[in-house]
Parts: C-alpha cells; structure tokens; sequence
C-alpha cells in the first residue's frame, strides 16, 4: 500500500497554500530578510547580465526581470520550511476572509480609500527629511519613468505588492503573530517592510502604511486585501510622476492652498478614524492569528 496525503484545507489560491505551515518568529524573520538581500544580489546580477547585452534594453526592461528574481531565495527557503512543517503542525492561511457582516467590495472601497488618506497625512514627513541625494532622486526617476508605462505599471503596481505583501504581512506577519502580540508583530513587521526600502525615504512612510496594511490583516486576515492597498499607493506614485505639476513639486502643500489642504487633511483623518471604527467591529477569529484560517496538519492514510 502507498502513503497518500489528505490534507484538511481549503487554499485561497494555490500560490500561497505551499506557505501555511511557515510561521517564523524573530529568528525566522532575520533568516527571510538574509534571503531577500541575498536575492537582491541575484537581481543586480541579472541585470548586470542584461546591460552586457543591450544597457538600453536593460534600463527599460530590468526591473521586470529583476523585481521577482529578488523573492525567489526568500520564496524557497519558506516553501521549504512549510513543508517540513505541514505534516505535525496546524498552520495557518496566508489569505483568509474574515470581513464579518460587510461584503468584500465595501472592505476593497474602505481599505483603499484609507490607504489613500494615510499616505496624504504621512506626506509631510518627507518634508522633515534631507534632500535625497542626486543619486537615489535618480534611481527614483528612473524606476518610476525610465522604461515603458506598461513596465513600471506591472512592476510598482503588480510585482510589489504580490511579493512585498506575501513576504511583510502573509509570512513574516502572519508569523509573528503566532509568536508575540499583535501590537509587537504588526510594528515589527512593519520596520522589516520598511527596511526592506532602504532609504529612509521611502523606509519612513512604508513603515507607517504597513501599520494600517498590519492591522487590516490581522483582523480580515485577507492578503489580497493588502495587496490591494498597496497597489492603491504605488499606483498614485506612478500616477503623479506622468503629471508635470507634481514633478517639481516636494509635497501636496506646494500646489494646494493652506484651507485645501487643511481641509484635506481633515477629510483623511476622518476616514481613518471611521476605517478603524468598522475594522474594530469585525470579530478575529483567533486571539493570536486574528483573522486567519486554521489550517490542520497534513493526514497519512
């Protein structure tokens, strides 16, 4: 007779149930970040190979190939951790729809719409920052506005927050979670999201939007929610870097006046505030994973 495995779980989608088993605590998370710079080296690397072949087909098509490159090491080391896990461990989803009595496009609209409000309130913090360095003004510009459109869309918009949320929130949350408060693992979680920028400023404002990306996913456990939110912020990023008015501009306050911006500001904190009124009134699921789904063990029949 073989071994055949039965597994009790139900996967949102199957890109993300080879991970259910793989909850890292500290340790675990310092190994993840090790793999992802190991995995960024890989990336360089990569395009060092394509500008050997064409520079110009390398500066507009690079990030396409180096962006997922950089996940890969960190992507292999948690399937692997899974795996040796899922046959005595109960694991826990990476997505879940834990969104109690509201449907999933009233929390799509809320999520954004908070996402949107946060990132205009923590926009003068930048202001407060040293002047980037040429260098990395640069490497931003060319990013955002060096290759095709369509290349920085699915690169900012797409890639970033597939990999960054299944790494920051589905993995290295999901696993701190299991291992310490929810306060303690969604600020910590959220300095690895912002260290994973490196540079302060864009290290600054990605730990704040990963508290609210932090908190939404505790109590919906929905990664796809998450990823949604970024999206919604990387793609105003790439939105206000094709208009010529934000281009010279430092922050929202050189091309508003002080009572638009004053009352903006207002409206976003409005919105927060009512996003964490509904947010407190969905049940977690479970005191320390929040909203994620149980997942049992792997069965041998």
């Amino acid at each position: 007779m073989g071994l055949f495995r039965t597994q009790k779980r139900k996967p949102s989608y199957s890109l993300l149930s080879g991970y259910s088993h793989y909850l890292p605590g500290m340790g675990g998370m310092v190994m993840m970040l090790v793999m992802f710079f190991l995995g960024a080296l890989l990336g360089n690397v990569a395009v060092l190979c394509m500008q050997a072949v064409s520079e110009t087909f390398a500066k507009s098509y690079g990030m396409l190939v180096s962006y997922p490159v950089m996940f890969i090491p960190p992507m292999l080391y948690a399937s692997a951790k899974s795996r040796k896990n899922e046959i005595f461990d109960e694991g826990y989803a990476l997505d879940s729809r834990n969104f109690g009595k509201y449907s999933g496009a009233f929390m799509a609209f809320v999520a954004s719409a908070a996402t949107v409000a946060l990132a205009f309130l923590i926009e003068p913090v930048n202001a407060l920052l040293p002047e980037m360095p040429e260098w990395l003004k640069a490497a931003m510009e060319q990013m955002l506005e060096g290759g095709p459109l369509w290349v920085t869309i699915l690169s900012v918009s797409v890639f970033a927050p597939l990999f960054e949320e299944w790494l920051c929130r589905g993995i290295i949350l999901r696993g701190l979670l299991k291992h310490s408060n929810p306060i303690v693992a969604i600020l910590v979680s959220s300095l690895f999201f912002g260290i994973l920028h490196m540079n302060p400023w864009q290290a600054i404002p990605a730990f704040c939007l990963g508290i609210l990306f932090g908190y939404v996913y505790y109590k919906t456990g929905s990664l796809k929610l998450t990823m949604l939110m970024h999206c919604v912020n990387n793609t105003m990023s790439v939105i206000f870097s094709q208009i010529p008015a934000f281009k010279d501009a430092e922050s929202f306050m050189d091309i508003m006046s002080w009572p638009a911006y004053a009352a903006t500001g207002a409206a976003c904190v409005i919105i927060l505030v009512c996003t964490a009124i509904i947010m407190k009134g969905i049940a977690t699921k479970d005191d320390a994973l929040g909203g994620c789904d149980r997942i049992s063990p792997v069965e041998f029949n």
